[in-house]
């Protein structure tokens, strides 16, 4: 969140009696903005960069309009003026609608298939996201909304992936690849996005001759295996990282472009944030290959093949 002093930006608009679309739509802004409504067509913002460049463009836009609009600078002139201010900005509403939301849908969750879970989980993810965007003073609210998030994700993630790993506190070694060839490399099996991206990476630019073991539970782990993806694991979360990520910094791929493109969107599909647009794509699509073939092998195969592919796509020279 972005920190504020008690400067606040004040914008005043007004437009003809005809312009009712164009009221709407600069109503609509500021409401995704996060503006208090003063009164009608009196908006403020704390005094951030960002939100003052945002509430320029709407000068612009109402000016367009034929319109009137003024952004002036407010300061609070005593703390009592300013925590009035600050209480205009106030979350707990919003988070607390989403918290009712989510506290709702997760009755359903059994119910739904991978895909569906995907798509309910952006959905949620979005308006999370939007709160925060403009949450600029959090609070209590805002810590429980937070825990109650991440309670969602990992609901479904335990529904998706039984034994998800739960990440490390600790550095990544660096390790020869000389010394891992002709491995035996286990996993959990259903291969998931996570698992079906580090199989494929350490098949094809880590081990070569790599044999792969797809485990009923993490306790069936061979003793000579080098696991992955899974609690205990030699390969697993570290920190903001996932397997395919670890596997990468282990390894010292990190430099390549392809792979880290490609480790940002299983990223994405694995625990969230930042995503690239094919990812949808690649999930919707490992989602139906995972529906058709019960053996792993063939999965693995069948998506090796995708993962070549969009690894050739993002290593192109063009911009992301």
């Amino acid at each position: 969140m972005t920190a504020f002093t008690d400067f606040w930006a004040l914008l005043i608009v007004s437009l003809p009696t005809s312009g009712a679309t164009a009221r709407m739509r600069i109503w609509r802004t500021t409401k995704t903005l996060g503006c208090a409504a003063l009164r009608d067509g009196a908006y403020l913002l704390p005094a951030g960069d960002e939100q003052i460049a945002e509430l320029r463009e709407l000068v612009d836009a109402t000016q367009q309009e034929n319109g009137e609009a003024w952004l002036l600078s407010v300061r609070a002139q005593n703390p009592d003026e300013a925590a009035a201010f600050r209480a205009l900005f106030d979350r707990s509403t919003d988070y607390g609608e989403l918290q009712t939301a989510l506290s709702e849908v997760r009755k359903t969750l059994s119910d739904l298939n991978g895909v569906e879970l995907n798509r309910l989980l952006r959905r949620h993810a979005r308006t999370y996201e939007a709160i925060r965007k403009i949450d600029f003073f959090p609070n209590d609210a805002s810590s429980r909304a937070e825990t109650q998030w991440k309670d969602f994700i990992r609901a479904i993630e335990t529904i998706q992936s039984p034994g998800e790993p739960q990440a490390l506190t600790r550095s990544i070694t660096r390790r020869d690849p000389a010394q891992y060839q002709g491995r035996l490399w286990a996993t959990r099996r259903h291969l998931w996005v996570d698992r079906v991206a580090s199989a494929w990476l350490i098949q094809r630019f880590i081990d070569p001759h790599a044999r792969f073991v797809w485990l009923e539970t993490p306790a069936d782990c061979p003793n000579e295996a080098l696991g992955f993806d899974f609690d205990g694991a030699t390969f697993t979360h570290v920190g903001d990282r996932v397997s395919f990520e670890v596997l990468m910094s282990s390894f010292g791929l990190e430099s390549n472009r392809g792979l880290s493109r490609l480790g940002t969107m299983v990223h994405a599909l694995d625990i969230g944030g930042i995503s690239v647009p094919e990812a949808s794509g690649f999930e919707a699509m490992l989602a139906g290959a995972r529906a058709r073939l019960a053996d792993d092998d063939a999965l693995l195969a069948e998506i090796g093949t995708v993962l070549d592919s969009l690894y050739a796509h993002f290593s192109a020279n063009r911009k992301p």
